[in-house]
């Protein structure tokens, strides 16, 4: 049996890899993967720790997370395939919704 103290640490892991590629990328697919990789890390303490103290309530919450995050990739896909469409770039730094 694999101790939570492990999952906790991977998750942690993850995290920071997905909160660093946020703060550094500039390419918004990029920061999008990163966003999911932060969601999937809080999902994987979540289950780690419901398993730990044997509730099914951490569960319950990722499933509540994993449909937040479906509908953050839908949406935010659509935006920026609309923002290449009109700029042809998918930059961050050039993206100015104020100014079309």
């Amino acid at each position: 049996m694999i101790p939570t103290s492990y999952y906790l640490i991977l998750a942690a892991l993850i995290f920071a890899t997905g909160a660093t590629g946020v703060l550094v990328r500039r390419n918004a697919l990029i920061i999008f993967m990163c966003v999911e990789m932060m969601l999937n890390s809080v999902n994987l303490t979540l289950i780690a720790l419901s398993r730990q103290w044997g509730n099914l309530n951490g569960q319950i919450f990722v499933f509540i997370i994993m449909a937040v995050a479906a509908a953050e990739v839908a949406v935010g896909l659509a935006i920026l395939i609309a923002n290449t469409r009109h700029r042809k770039s998918i930059n961050i730094d050039e993206i100015n919704l104020l100014k079309w």
